[in-house]
């Protein structure tokens, strides 16, 4: 059995409110600008989303990164701050306002910049009843978690709870050996990179088609577990020969270049610690029972 530091973890309340959709501002809204220089108007991250779900195809939708269920966000940023760092995947986030107070959902995925959103699981009931302002509150849990035979393995995002689903093993040569779903080079890693990866989200490139269909990645879904090879997301994101990185896909596909299905980042280790295994049931909808 892996030996963790649960026992020293704190749990904290961070509060967000359903976020609105934003247009973003660049480079010519309310038009975004596709990899071929086409002008499109999608609909894009934010809000309530009633018909995109966890488990759900990630590519394929006339939208923009689109988040699916709930985008929550905290008006004053350092506040922002705080609920992106220590909201983590498989966290309790429950409604405190609104016609849906009282219905309890799972943090599933953060966004990074020009968002800025914690990204929540709830039954469809709950949406309905939801409208942008409600409150949730979520229980945050697992900044600081470790294992103590793994000391080169940083987790980033990921409560004791969603650790434990993904129940990674131990390989025979003393490797954690984590399930996933794809495998992303990192000649795919696109927008993210350079910035934090303590919240927000790394995006993997899908202008090329044949690059993503050779990766075996065209047919990603909400929720998949992925890994990034040669890839470092210690204190920030960015390439490092036999490094790795594993997240969450939590955004949808994109037009734009640059840009693609976003990630939350779990984990990542500088060395080849962490063992991605390919497993068809590698999606956090499958892992936390989400309905």
């Amino acid at each position: 059995m892996l030996q963790t530091n649960i026992s020293q973890l704190v749990k904290i309340s961070v509060l967000g409110e359903v976020a609105n959709p934003a247009m973003p501002g660049l480079p010519a809204s309310p038009y975004l600008v596709a990899a071929d220089g086409t002008p499109l108007v999608v609909p894009t991250f934010g809000g309530l989303v009633y018909n995109v779900r966890i488990g759900d195809r990630a590519m394929g939708w006339a939208a923009e990164l689109i988040q699916p269920g709930v985008s929550i966000k905290h008006a004053n940023a350092n506040t922002n701050t705080a609920l992106g760092v220590f909201a983590c995947l498989g966290n309790r986030a429950r409604v405190v306002g609104g016609s849906a107070s009282g219905s309890v959902g799972v943090v599933t995925g953060k966004s990074g910049r020009f968002a800025e959103h914690v990204i929540c699981h709830f039954a469809p009931e709950a949406i309905e009843k939801m409208a942008p302002g409600d409150k949730v509150q979520v229980q945050a849990y697992g900044v600081g978690l470790a294992l103590a035979d793994f000391p080169t393995v940083q987790f980033k995002s990921l409560s004791p709870e969603l650790l434990e689903a993904i129940n990674p093993d131990v390989s025979a040569d003393g490797k954690l050996v984590v399930p996933v779903k794809g495998i992303v080079p990192s000649t795919l890693a696109g927008a993210g990179a350079g910035l934090g990866s303590e919240n927000g989200a790394l995006n993997f490139q899908t202008s090329d088609p044949a690059a993503l269909a050779a990766a075996g990645l065209e047919d990603v879904r909400f929720g998949d577990l992925v890994a990034v090879m040669d890839w470092d997301s210690r204190f920030g994101h960015g390439f490092l020969r036999g490094a790795v990185a594993i997240g969450v896909v939590c955004q949808g596909g994109s037009f734009r270049s640059g840009y693609g299905p976003g990630i939350a980042v779990i984990m990542t280790s500088r060395d080849d610690a962490i063992q991605p295994l390919a497993t068809s049931g590698a999606n956090i909808a499958d892992l936390l029972h989400l309905a």
